[in-house]
């Protein structure tokens, strides 16, 4: 049997931290011998082994049991058999704990002392992927077997890193520690160490980690607009560098009750970025559905979040209203003109112009549909008339419409060429009477004004045929005897060139 001795503390006093029956912080056993360790404590205390090792193994035995005084101590005996190079690593009893209070625990690293093999883990083909970022902490996890291996680090294919205690720090414990580290240590690095002649080498990659998103994308539109029963998709697209991995998380309505199931997948196949997909599906929406989806992107600090809102709709519907109560007018000459309606629909209906009973964009090219609204271009007197919209979902046999006027006004024209001419020499007879004609068009109608204006007297003999100079003006009305006497003044319509004038 094993007789063991706590040193540090009498069997009476109380012991703060369980008490190992191994002083110091390291210990070295032969591979293949039996490694025992004894802890003492004032509780019921658990062990903590290396990752390497399973508590369920059949080498490992643990067997706990009352001590000290009165039996009011608890101890634990740990029996490890057949010891092996892959069960080196820290060995810990510790009290129970809780996040308020500090962990107690006693710690010794047992070294597995084998000379063939002097790594406790070995990538002597496929590398151990290191990730590291510029500037933090990096440990190189070569450990070893018995403390006193003197192992070299070197950066393939014919670098040596050679430790300086500060830059570099060997720790037979941990390995190689590097605690800033830069491009220099990025690449292929090798752990090597030399024992009875013979060299072992294990390999690491070490892997630089970048937070680079470059672009994070949804399938739908900013909102999505879906009948009760209809499944609603979204993919969320996340663009980023190589060394780039991302953490994609959704937001929804239902998320609580587990309304959505999700799947994630990465493309590779870019050569110059990688490809994060995240897909959340629900199926049948109900009006709990209704809401904001958000799709989160992290990557150590780098964070970005795209949305798109969801309706849900109990039925399929088509509302129609005019967007302005007042008459519809354009001015012929116009660039552009547009008849537009207030329009709300579930799902998006067909849409027809009709303009007078017709269909306007097969009556007109300058007629143009865009969504829910017809545009005239270089708007001309023949435009004016009715216009009608026809909103239509035939699959459910419904349907909306809507007529309106268009009024297009005309600038009013005077007519030169319709005006009674004099002739020549522009001379009357003193006293004699005289008709004159004015011609004019426009919508609306537009009122017309004669205007006198009186030549001043020219006192010389020379006679002139034009007027140059006049002494003001004179609107004229009929029965007026201001110069000239007006006996009347008339208007008529009649139809000339096709139109009233």
């Amino acid at each position: 049997g094993f007789f063991f001795v706590f040193l540090g503390s009498s069997s009476g006093s109380k012991l703060k931290v369980p008490e190992l029956s191994i002083n110091g912080i390291q210990h070295v056993v032969q591979a293949g011998q039996t490694l025992n360790l004894t802890c003492r404590g004032e509780m019921v205390h658990s062990w903590s082994l290396p990752e390497t090792l399973s508590k369920d193994s059949k080498r490992l035995k643990v067997i706990k049991y009352a001590c000290g005084r009165n039996g009011k101590q608890s101890c634990s005996s740990l029996t490890l058999s057949r010891t092996q190079a892959s069960d080196t690593g820290n060995y810990s009893c510790k009290y129970p704990t809780s996040p308020a209070k500090k962990k107690k625990e006693s710690t010794v690293y047992v070294f597995i002392n084998d000379t063939a093999n002097p790594f406790v883990e070995m990538h002597s083909d496929i590398p151990k992927i290191i990730n590291m970022a510029v500037g933090r902490e990096m440990i190189i996890p070569c450990r070893v077997t018995a403390p006193n291996i003197a192992v070299t680090l070197k950066k393939i294919p014919r670098e040596t890193l050679i430790p300086d205690g500060k830059t570099i720090i060997w720790d037979s414990m941990q390995g190689f520690r590097i605690p800033k580290a830069t491009y220099k240590f990025i690449g292929l690095l090798s752990c090597e160490t030399t024992v009875g002649g013979h060299t072992y080498s294990t390999k690491y990659l070490t892997h630089r980690e970048t937070n680079t998103i470059f672009d994070v994308q949804l399938s739908t539109p900013r909102l999505v607009k879906l009948l009760k029963g209809d499944s609603l998709a979204i993919n969320c697209t996340v663009t980023a560098a190589w060394n780039t991995r991302v953490q994609m998380t959704w937001t929804y309505p239902g998320e609580t009750r587990r309304r959505g199931s999700v799947t994630q997948r990465i493309d590779q196949k870019n050569a110059e970025a990688n490809v994060f997909y995240s897909i959340l599906v629900v199926d049948r929406v109900r009006d709990m559905d209704k809401g904001q989806y958000t799709c989160h992107v992290k990557s150590g600090p780098s964070i970005k979040a795209v949305n798109t809102t969801v309706i849900v709709y109990d039925k399929m519907f088509i509302n129609l209203k005019r967007r302005r109560k007042t008459a519809l007018e354009a001015v012929a000459g116009r660039k552009s003109y547009r008849l537009s309606m207030k329009v709300k629909a579930f799902p998006s209906p067909e849409v027809i112009w009709l303009k007078d009973g017709l269909p306007a964009a097969e009556k007109c090219a300058r007629y143009v549909v865009k969504d829910y609204s017809l545009v005239i271009k270089d708007v001309a007197e023949e435009d004016a008339g009715n216009y009608t919209i026809i909103l239509s979902i035939p699959q459910w046999n419904l349907s909306k419409n809507l007529t309106v006027t268009l009024t297009v006004n005309v600038k009013p024209q005077i007519y030169e060429k319709a005006v009674s001419s004099f002739p020549d020499p522009n001379l009357r007879l003193l006293g004699s009477k005289q008709v004159l004609t004015c011609t004019v068009y426009g919508i609306p109608p537009p009122k017309v004004t004669w205007m006198w204006y009186p030549c001043k007297q020219n006192h010389s003999k020379t006679r002139h045929g034009f007027c140059f100079h006049t002494e003001g003006s004179f609107i004229l009305k009929a029965g007026s005897n201001v110069g000239n006497r007006i006996q009347s003044i008339s208007e008529r319509t009649a139809v000339i060139e096709g139109k009233n004038k």
